[in-house]
């Protein structure tokens, strides 16, 4: 976790499926935001999100940001074949730059370690993670020595604890 981790890059072509409870959007045009509530939930290629609430904008037809609040989790698959999990209160993902900044107990894991704090920035283009002890937290990570990492991932696929 202290070097990168890298999203499925062929994701963000994907098509973005959102479901939810409810929605207001502003139009259907090409610069429309959408406001969804209840069980939200976002499926782009291998990243699965779900949140309480969603803003979703849009810019010449594309959407370009969702601000996803009220505990979000989120999967997705890396270019390596790891996976990562996170969750944070508060997720702001700008596809047009292609980053996610987690806000608000932040947990990140992934087969090598993991990283709590209560600010991370994520970039999915660079796979950089920046981590930030906001509000006098502190961040804390965990980093499992390569060889640890992939026996771990052997045990739990054959069954064993």
């Amino acid at each position: 976790m202290a070097g990168t981790v890298s999203a499925r890059s062929t994701d963000r072509n994907q098509p973005m499926d959102i479901n939810s409870n409810a929605s207001d959007c502003s139009s259907l045009g090409a610069n429309a935001s959408c406001t969804l509530t209840g069980n939200v939930t976002i499926d782009q290629g291998s990243l699965h999100v779900k949140s309480a609430k969603a803003v979703i904008q849009q810019a010449n037809g594309n959407p370009s940001r969702a601000l996803l609040s009220g505990g979000v989790t989120l999967q997705q698959d890396m270019d390596d074949g790891d996976r990562i999990d996170a969750s944070a209160a508060n997720v702001d993902y700008d596809m047009k730059n292609e980053t996610m900044v987690f806000t608000g107990n932040v947990v990140i894991k992934q087969s090598r370690g993991s990283i709590n704090g209560e600010r991370v920035v994520y970039n999915l283009k660079s796979g950089q993670l920046q981590s930030g002890g906001e509000g006098g937290g502190r961040v804390k990570m965990r980093i499992l020595p390569k060889d640890t990492a992939a026996s771990s991932a052997q045990s739990s696929a054959k069954g064993n604890p």
